[in-house]
């Protein structure tokens, strides 16, 4: 007979924390988002931690090079998509590693022969408005010269006009080798009033910029999170299939930390994939793995060797699982058993795995009570979509901008290797829709507006840190009733611009 679980299956929805008694010093500014990203021994500090809760999914239309960048910027980790070939994800993450300490490998480049047409379509589309003229048009090429904002008129000019005739060329410009510290290179952009400083090698070749607006940036990011180089952290996607030639190029590449991307996590498929970069690494190369929903998966994956175990199956707001396959289990349910069992692993074997929670997150507070329930940070996927650093495109629907958001088990990824049992080949039916969400602009201001919410009601629950909310905190269930309640009702709202909504 099979087996029935007792309780119901419970949504992050259906919970509401309970105030506890605060104390003078918990006010927001006081308030530490710090989490362990990997397991660690008791008594000893995580080789890895983040500076907030929050790392983005493993998805096409999330974590490319741009978004791991901003995140890392903001003390969080981006695990860039695996459903590409090798060779492209191990660039991405070389580029994204490659960022750090303001060295910028160009992202826009042309030749001489080139047209002012080819310099606006790179600014219109990503906003560039400092272009690499190399000699073949690459962004190692040997530098001839650049092309900013200040060089051409459009209304001026035809935009058939080559680059030659209005770039800056190279004799005229102040360039820096690539022994050059960022500090020096600083230095020299200041004491002669520059906006960028192309760094070059010996034979002239283009190496990277060190834009003069990145300094500031610097300065107003104090959670970054960086690596022992001082280069941001960048996570990455891995499958069950073909391991063993991507692990590699992707250590190779830099990564920090990988993490295998599969629908369901209790398999034997798992176990190999992490044997395997035990078997070559050692303990060297952190890897999480899931997805699971109760204590069962959680003590597999733990024992077979994982650095962090992913919670959720079906909770993504573009996943369709359960409605194809009738698996799955209420996110906030699994998450509180797994995280029982996380608790309980610890207390036998003296070795603390974090836990990720992941899908289900459709407010704000959800991320809180998430963090109270037991996990140790959270991956998000339509949260981060919506932004500019997304790799999806901007479009506008009735007036209105949106992102395209899709899933990794749409026919649009067709990421069969998430959802890999080790049959053919293929993606055998969706188990994820392709569709839009509304618009919301920076990761950094959205980010910071969700975190302050995060630190608001841990203030309200008498919490500092993480840990302190996980033991403090107290939750309730709450009826369909209560929920309405929850919110504004039983009034007329009125709309920003004062109509009547």
């Amino acid at each position: 007979m099979a087996y029935y679980f007792k309780e119901m299956s419970h949504t992050f929805n259906e919970y509401l924390l309970v105030p506890g008694y605060s104390s003078s010093e918990c006010i927001p500014a006081n308030v530490s988002l710090k989490t362990p990203l990997v397991k660690f021994k008791k008594g000893q500090e995580p080789a890895i931690s983040m500076n907030i809760p929050m790392t983005s999914a493993i998805m096409q239309s999330v974590s490319g090079e741009r978004l791991a960048v901003a995140l890392a910027k903001e003390g969080g980790v981006s695990f860039i998509y695996g459903s590409q070939s090798i060779e492209d994800e191990a660039a991405m993450v070389a580029r994204a590693k490659s960022y750090k300490a303001g060295f910028v490998v160009s992202a826009s480049n042309v030749t001489p022969e080139d047209t002012l047409a080819d310099i606006l379509r790179p600014k219109t589309e990503n906003g560039f408005s400092t272009v690499a003229v190399t000699d073949d048009g690459t962004a190692t090429g040997k530098l001839l010269g650049i092309v900013t904002s200040r060089d051409y008129r459009v209304s001026r000019m035809s935009e058939d006009l080559k680059v030659k005739e209005f770039m800056t060329p190279v004799d005229k410009l102040i360039t820096a080798d690539e022994s050059t510290t960022l500090k020096k290179a600083n230095d020299i952009i200041w004491d002669n009033k520059l906006n960028s400083l192309p760094i070059v090698d010996k034979n002239g070749n283009l190496k990277y910029f060190v834009f003069r607006k990145d300094y500031d940036a610097h300065k107003s990011n104090p959670n970054e999170l960086l690596d022992k180089d001082k280069r941001y952290v960048v996570g990455a996607g891995i499958n069950t299939r073909d391991y063993a030639e991507r692990v590699p190029a992707l250590i190779e590449a830099g990564a920090d930390v990988l993490c295998i991307d599969s629908s369901e996590g209790f398999s034997e498929w798992q176990s190999r994939t992490i044997a395997f970069i035990r078997e070559k690494y050692g303990n060297s190369v952190k890897v999480g793995a899931g997805n699971v929903v109760d204590r069962d998966g959680f003590l597999f994956l733990a024992k077979a060797g994982a650095d962090f175990i992913k919670v959720g199956i079906g909770g993504g707001s573009i996943c369709i699982t359960r409605e194809t396959k009738g698996i799955g289990r209420g996110q906030a349910t699994a998450l509180i058993e797994v995280c029982a069992a996380r608790d309980e692993y610890f207390e036998e074997t003296g070795i603390y795995i974090p836990v990720c929670s992941d899908g289900g997150i459709v407010h704000d507070h959800h991320i809180t009570l998430a963090l109270a329930m037991g996990a140790d940070f959270i991956m998000l996927g339509r949260y981060f979509a919506r932004f500019d650093e997304s790799p999806t495109n901007k479009i506008t629907i009735n007036g209105n901008y949106y992102k395209e958001y899709w899933g990794e088990g749409s026919n649009r990824a067709r990421n069969w290797q998430r959802y890999d049992l080790g049959g053919d080949k293929k993606l055998s039916f969706e188990e994820g829709v392709d569709s839009y969400v509304p618009y919301a602009g920076s990761l950094k201001d959205n980010v910071a507006l969700s975190l302050s919410k995060v630190k608001s009601t841990m203030c309200n629950c008498g919490a500092l840190t993480i840990p302190q909310l996980q033991k403090n905190a107290k939750l309730t269930l709450v009826s369909s009733t209560s929920i309405i309640e929850g919110g504004a009702h039983d009034v007329i709202q009125k709309e920003s611009n004062g109509r009547i909504k």
